[in-house]
């Protein structure tokens, strides 16, 4: 075959060669998809398929692993966890805790300071007291007497910690149910980074982060819930792009006692849930354990303490404020800044 002959199928070849080249992107930059059931409810993982090498089986099975040492260590819904078996411990105990575990009690107790004790990861006691807890016996208003036995095994002054070591001096109890939900994302997201992957939306119980943009430039957009009882409907939609993002409220999680509404967010400081017209409130921060965190010291703080706390610290927050049967809707600078002003409804 002369050279003249051969340049067609050169070409030809080469075109073949492209589409498929190009057939092939378009697929892999698909998003891809998986979740299930986590921490007493679900998971959802959402990635651009094109950033990672390795397949989607791996990345759920190492996602679901993450998440079931973050269970064993740290739920108070099993008594073999890490945490619950420390908790049964009397005062002037220590026990060898996972990393982990550490590293969540330091970020307690600096929000536990920076707030003046608004945010405190030993109120557990408190949260059986009134039925909100895992050992609690029911929803229930309880004494004066008996919220102040509570509040005399609480605080983070018992804690400390000496090398891999927690130790306590008195028979406190700690919760990690406001922030393990945010360490979770952030333990998932950094591993997702680590594989690889460069665009995602990882949600897990309700705390959310999202890196980079999906196939076609289009971002990933959430909606930050209306605080309705019995539906969901979207109160305003952001763009993320490398931040997380934590909603506290107190409308799916009460009971109601003599026409009075009890709230599961309790304030350490009083012993009592809490009782203001700050109905939700959302944190945006690079840092999801962050932000979940202080959804809860803001929504504890109510409306104006929480906006001036929030806007003294830069922090990027949203609330929604029951003002007699509507909600209306307050930012923060900070907030501001990242989203726009923006038209809440």
């Amino acid at each position: 075959m002369t050279q003249a002959l051969l340049q067609p199928v050169i070409v030809a070849a080469l075109a073949a060669a492209l589409a498929a080249a190009l057939t092939g992107c378009l697929f892999q930059d698909e998003v891809e998809s998986f979740g299930g059931p986590t921490m007493g409810s679900t998971y959802s993982v959402k990635y651009v398929a094109g950033d990672v090498a390795v397949s989607k089986e791996q990345l759920r099975n190492e996602t679901d692993a993450i998440l079931a040492e973050i269970d064993s260590q740290m739920s108070t819904y099993r008594a073999d966890s890490d945490i619950e078996t420390f908790n049964s411990l009397p005062a002037d105990a220590c026990m060898a805790m996972p990393e982990g575990v550490l590293e969540l009690l330091r970020a307690g107790q600096q929000l536990s300071e920076e707030s003046d004790g608004a945010f405190d990861l030993t109120v557990e006691p408190l949260l059986n007291l009134w039925g909100f807890g895992p050992h609690g016996t029911g929803e229930r208003v309880p004494s004066a007497e008996e919220i102040a036995t509570a509040r005399g095994n609480m605080g983070h002054e018992h804690l400390r910690i000496d090398g891999e070591q927690l130790c306590k001096d008195a028979a406190v109890q700690i919760d990690f149910n406001s922030i393990a939900a945010g360490y979770a994302v952030d333990r998932v997201t950094a591993h997702l980074e680590a594989s690889g992957v460069r665009r995602y939306l990882v949600e897990i119980t309700g705390e959310l982060k999202a890196l980079g943009r999906k196939p076609g430039g289009e971002p990933w957009r959430i909606a930050i819930e209306a605080p309705h009882d019995n539906e969901r409907v979207a109160q305003r939609i952001v763009e993320l792009d490398g931040f997380g993002v934590s909603t506290s409220g107190d409308y799916r999680n009460y009971f109601e006692r003599d026409g009075k509404r009890y709230s599961h967010t309790l304030d350490p400081l009083t012993g009592a849930p809490i009782d203001h017209h700050l109905a939700a409130v959302t944190v945006v921060d690079p840092s999801t354990l962050r932000a979940d965190g202080l959804s809860t010291v803001l929504m504890v703080l109510g409306p104006e303490r929480g906006l001036a706390y929030a806007g003294e610290r830069n922090i990027a927050a949203f609330f929604v404020i029951r003002e007699g049967q509507e909600f209306i809707s307050k930012s923060t600078e900070a907030f501001d800044e990242l989203f726009g002003a923006g038209v809440s409804k």
